[in-house]
């Protein structure tokens, strides 16, 4: 089985180091390595482990005859763009558990149209943890809200609308609700 345990590694800006103690059990840098090189022989266990350490799925480790990698050609930072300093790949996005997602049809605050917006859904005791980012909540007759949450009091959260000279809303106690988390855009 060839696998892409250093390329994804690599992707994550993760050291050996990282990786084996982000496992569980930990275990040892050279462990990771004799796996990444194929020294040592690579189990669907260990496969999983690594996955987990790395945060992506056990099939992202796996180089499949019909896929194309996409390389990373270049870096981007504020000296201008450079070639990387070894070979690396981009990852796909991959759709997890409890995303949900918004197709943005006309431009409004930093959402251009044509952009998909993906977010995590959250349970009302997790809002907390989405202060000051985008947010989608539900409301009757089968209505959205989506703004930057600001404020929560008590059940209640303040919204403030992404269109200029919009007034802060407030819900109370939504059933759900879900954090932007991912940006997909079409240049």
């Amino acid at each position: 089985m060839i696998t892409r345990i250093r390329e994804v590694r690599r992707a994550r800006n993760l050291t050996l180091q990282d990786v084996a103690e982000r496992c569980a059990p930990p275990t040892t840098p050279q462990t990771i390595g004799r796996l990444e090189t194929g020294t040592r022989t690579v189990s669907v266990g260990w496969l999983n482990r690594i996955a987990a350490a790395l945060q992506v799925e056990a099939g992202d480790l796996v180089t499949f005859p019909q896929s194309e990698d996409l390389p990373v050609v270049a870096l981007l930072d504020h000296e201008g763009a450079h070639a990387p300093r070894r070979d690396a790949v981009a990852l796909a996005p991959r759709v997890a558990p409890g995303l949900v997602a918004i197709q943005v049809a006309s431009g409004i605050g930093d959402y251009r149209n044509g952009d998909e917006i993906w977010c995590e859904r959250l349970e009302p005791e997790e809002f907390g943890a989405a202060l000051n980012r985008d947010v989608l909540l539900p409301r009757p007759a089968g209505r959205f809200l989506f703004g930057r949450l600001i404020g929560r009091e008590q059940g209640r959260l303040h919204i403030l609308p992404l269109g200029s000279g919009q007034r802060q809303m407030v819900i109370a106690d939504p059933p759900w609700g879900a954090v932007a988390v991912r940006l997909i855009r079409t240049l």
